[in-house]
């Protein structure tokens, strides 16, 4: 059986999946990749056209139905999240965000509510702020430990605002299976992708390497302080903490009218 796999052309993404893609782990299937941004992942999962994919968290509300969520490849932090940046002193009533299905872009209609929203291409966001289209913007991605570089300031930090309301951690992106391939197809993707996990952790140069054609010019030390943001212990096994933030997450958001209701199966 072939899968179609997605995941978006990131350095942490990339790293995740080294092992899997370069034949490094044991893969009962063969592989067809398909690497885009996040929200064109977000919004062909909810199709239900991709049989194992990344998406944000927010997207879980409107998939979960189709999907089943991996306790491994998570995406979360602790105390740190997607960052609020403003170019100047004045109000902040327009934001930049990364997509309509982004968790970045739910944390902030959480955390500021009042606030008017225009979506832009996530690479992009830094110079609309720079160039005052915006009076602010959220950064995911590399931007978040680049920003202060181009003489952005930190307005929030939607991590360190989200753990200081739930003591939890920031649930931002998930791995999903397409339920109809049933648990135990799904089971072996995720050992598989533990595995790829493992293999980079113990050949980081060498997944790193890999890691870095998609770094969007950060150097080698810059790729690495991102990956090891967004690739640890709950990318290994989200555990109890993580079950708790999704959960938690999407019901704050139904809660306020943002998501619908949702329940979802975690391998």
């Amino acid at each position: 059986m072939e899968l179609l796999i997605g995941h978006s052309p990131d350095p942490d993404d990339a790293y995740m999946f080294y092992a899997l893609k370069a034949g490094k782990v044991n893969f009962p299937f063969k592989i067809r990749e398909f690497l885009v941004d996040i929200e064109t992942l977000n919004k062909l999962a909810i199709y239900g056209r991709l049989d194992v994919t990344a998406i944000s968290t927010h997207a879980l509300a409107y998939v979960a139905d189709k999907y089943y969520v991996l306790k491994v490849g998570a995406s979360m932090g602790l105390r740190y999240g997607p960052v609020v940046v403003g170019g100047g002193e004045s109000e902040v009533e327009l934001v930049a965000v990364p997509g309509t299905y982004a968790t970045a872009t739910l944390l902030l209609r959480l955390a500021m509510p009042k606030v008017k929203t225009v979506e832009v291409p996530f690479d992009r966001i830094m110079d609309a702020v720079l160039s005052g289209a915006v009076d602010a913007g959220v950064l995911i991605h590399e931007g978040q430990i680049t920003y202060e570089r181009y003489g952005l300031r930190r307005i929030m930090d939607l991590g360190e605002w989200w753990y200081e309301q739930t003591k939890l951690p920031t649930p931002l992106g998930l791995d999903v299976v397409k339920a109809s391939l049933g648990l135990d197809n799904a089971r072996v993707i995720r050992d598989a992708l533990l595995e790829s996990l493992k293999y980079a952790m113990q050949h980081r140069d060498e997944a790193l390497g890999y890691a870095m054609r998609f770094s969007r010019g950060l150097n080698m030390s810059d790729t690495g302080k991102f990956v090891d943001m967004y690739v640890n212990n709950y990318t290994m096994d989200m555990g109890s903490d993580g079950e708790r933030a999704i959960k938690t997450l999407l019901q704050w958001a139904h809660d306020n009218g943002l998501t619908p209701e949702v329940s979802f199966t975690i391998v």
